[in-house]
């Protein structure tokens, strides 16, 4: 059985009348309800701001007397016990009836792999997208009552910050987590000893450390291997995301899945579905396999008994994004594994094989693809592309009817809705509204919040996002780093009184972050507009080993230097879940222009359409559902163009000139932008119900009744 809890208080100076912040600040439910997080800050504005926002480093630091001030104040007393009631009553096992026909007990319904999760700047175990939409679901799992356990990695040395260099590259700087100071906790033994599980059938063994994160009523496990009883070469298969070295890769792949899967048997943890993040987990479909075969049954029955329970998500389009192993690394891993399976090497070798490569290697994806019941892609336009990468696997279906279906990503609500947002729709929107936040019809209240209220706390929280722009430069200034051109490029000129685009995400080259450069004088003459300027602020990070991805970067901090673009271009380092919380609250414009039809979903948007923010973008991904004629603005690719860059930057440009810039640019005599606000509601409404985590996990949960069952079984 679990347990996380050692004999001594993690913090022995706070007061008695205080003792339950301790076990408030362990569980990131105070990450996602803003009377929480008040809480903490309140004790100490300043020690909360220097942690990060993270209350169990703060807590640590945080004098005696201070604490004890505050267990004597009658008006923190009566907010900590009204945040205590709220947390203790949410904590009270929930009925849940999405998963009562597969699991009556609603004990374990469901097991969810990822290789990260995005959950909160002090546990920075993700490195974008994929993760933080793996830590919105079991978010959501939480606030519906979902019977889950999720199992990933610990990664001590996270994903990496960044920092520019004089000459615009990117450097990579690795900081160690300090697990003391963090919102987790050792899984520990009988004896109080942490928990160190054998991950099967490795020669020489591989152990994790188990490490549990509390998510509101979710377990998060997370694995660990850097420790002694391991082999050097072994201890860091866990140091980090997404290791480059390719051997490494597998063997991080490995542990993942047969080691998350020993991880759940050894703490006692059933479950009925196996859901899978990406194929970076799919060996755990192996241990069940291999648990069935283990009976007496041949591999063929186990596959009969075992696919229909499992979900595989796939995000990417990208070939690239596919791990594909060589064969002799799987025979070097699995040649003493898969006769526990009752297949021989050919055998084994054919469930990972992309029929239209069949010499590349083990390609994960193909190998969950075949041994899912219930398979799916991220948008409708996902479902379309990816049926049509991988319709060699169903050769004899025609390719609208290759068993890929589609549940459109969606977003946390009550993490990414802004406080003050917030605060504006509890006074006029039903009082319940937050419960029920994904029916259409509670957005349709928005009309009621006036214009001039909605468009003060946007300003107000444009104020904000460049304040902390230019607070975040003063500090890498004070800290004597960077050359004055690079500092000032980090947006020191920066106004709120102007128009500002936002465009922040990975930079990879399909992501085409120079597009709006095309045509450089063009730009110029917007940036420079004496009566009509506008602005744009970018951040985001280059994959370690993506030199071409750097270069972009580079090119775009010279540009965001170059004096002749009016200090109007920005460009904001170390882009994390803090900056992308006040970005998708702040800026005016959400730009986005992929090159189609690369992007699987891209949920950056949906967050900021839910804080009343519209979306220029490419139509891929979300975009083809989300737009609406009223709530944006969409740029048709043509695909056929000889110069698609130029084509699709014309289109962008002549939005900004006959649409964008005057429509924002109108506005009353009071000064208040009107037609904008309403496309704000529009924008709002259209997004929020929709493109919410509470839609996407509704629709999971419906899968298994609706659909896997009736999945073709073909392998």
């Amino acid at each position: 059985m679990e347990n996380t809890r050692s004999e001594q208080p993690l913090f022995p100076h706070l007061p008695e009348r205080l003792t339950g912040l301790e076990e408030l600040a362990e569980n990131l439910w105070w990450s996602w309800n803003p009377g929480a997080r008040m809480l903490f800050k309140t004790l100490d504005r300043q020690a909360w701001k220097e942690s990060g926002h993270n209350p169990d480093k703060m807590l640590r630091e945080l004098p005696r007397e201070l604490l004890e001030k505050a267990g004597a104040d009658a008006e923190y007393i009566g907010r900590y016990d009204e945040v205590m009631d709220v947390f203790q009553k949410y904590m009270q096992p929930k009925a849940c009836h999405l998963l009562a026909p597969l699991s009556p007990d609603h004990k374990h319904a469901v097991a969810y792999f990822s290789a990260e999760y995005g959950l909160h700047r002090s546990l920075p175990f993700y490195a974008g997208g994929l993760g933080f939409l793996a830590g919105d679901y079991i978010k959501e799992c939480s606030d519906l009552g979902i019977p889950l356990v999720a199992v990933g990695f610990m990664y001590p040395d996270g994903y990496f910050r960044q920092q520019i260099r004089d000459d615009g590259w990117q450097e990579n700087i690795v900081e160690s987590i300090n697990r003391e100071a963090a919102p987790i906790s050792r899984v520990l033994d009988k004896d109080g000893r942490q928990r160190i599980v054998k991950v099967p059938l490795t020669d020489p063994p591989i152990h994790v450390a188990v490490w549990k994160v509390a998510v509101g009523r979710v377990s998060l496990y997370l694995m660990d291997t850097d420790i002694e009883i391991n082999d050097p070469w072994n201890r860091g298969i866990t140091a980090r995301l997404y290791i480059g070295d390719l051997e490494q890769r597998l063997r991080q792949e490995i542990v993942l899945g047969l080691g998350g899967a020993a991880v759940l048997k050894e703490l006692g943890i059933d479950h009925y579905l196996l859901h899978l993040n990406e194929g970076h987990a799919a060996f755990a479909l192996l241990e069940r396999f291999r648990a069935t075969v283990s009976t007496g049954k041949d591999f063929a029955t186990a596959c009969e008994k075992n696919i229909k329970a499992t979900i595989f998500t796939t995000h990417t389009p990208v070939p690239a994004g596919h791990d594909v192993f060589p064969f002799q690394l799987i025979e070097k891993y699995f040649h003493s594994y898969w006769p526990g399976l009752g297949l021989d090497r050919d055998a084994f070798f054919q469930l990972g094989i992309h029929p239209e490569k069949p010499d590349a290697g083990f390609n994960m994806t193909a190998f969950a693809l075949r041994l899912s019941g219930y398979r799916n892609a991220v948008s409708k336009r996902h479902g379309e592309v990816s049926r049509k990468m991988w319709r060699s696997l169903w050769p004899d279906v025609p390719e609208d009817r290759v068993p890929i279906d589609y549940v459109t990503n969606g977003v946390h609500v009550p993490t990414w809705i802004e406080p003050k947002i917030k605060l504006l729709l509890d006074t006029h929107l039903e009082a319940d509204w937050l419960d029920k936040h994904d029916d259409p019809t509670v957005w349709q209240r928005l009309d009621n919040v006036p214009d001039t209220e909605l468009w003060q706390t946007h300003h107000w929280l444009k104020v904000k996002l460049i304040d902390a722009i230019r607070e975040r430069t003063r500090l890498r200034w004070a800290e004597g780093g960077g050359s004055t051109s690079v500092m000032l490029a980090g947006g020191a000129f920066l106004d709120p009184s102007v128009l500002t685009l936002g465009f922040a995400r990975r930079f990879a080259t399909y992501k085409r972050a120079l597009l709006i450069f095309q045509d450089l004088d063009r730009l110029k003459k917007h940036v420079k507009d004496r009566w009509r300027p506008i602005q744009i602020i970018f951040a985001g990070k280059a994959h370690p080993a993506d030199d071409p991805g750097k270069r972009l970067l580079q090119d775009l901090i010279n540009l965001a230097r170059d004096p002749r673009l009016g200090g109007r271009i920005a460009f904001v380092e170390d882009y994390g879940e803090q900056l992308a919380q006040y970005l998708v609250h702040g800026v005016d414009v959400w730009l986005n222009n992929p090159l189609p039809p690369f992007e699987a979903c891209g949920t950056s948007g949906m967050k900021a359409a839910l804080n009343g923010v519209p979306h220029l973008s490419v139509v891929d991904g979300w975009w083809g559902e989300g737009f609406n004629g009223k709530n944006g603005w969409a740029v048709d690719h043509d695909g056929n163009s000889e110069n698609v860059d130029g084509s699709d930057a014309e289109k962008i440009y002549r939005l900004l000139e006959e649409k964008i810039i005057p429509l924002y640019y109108q506005v009353s005599e009071e000064g208040i932008p009107l037609e904008w606000v309403r496309l704000m509601k529009e924008t709002m409404k259209s997004a929020a119900a929709g493109f919410s985590a509470r839609r996407m996990v509704k629709q999971y949960n419906e899968l298994p009744r609706s659909r896997a069952d009736g999945v073709s079984k073909q392998l």
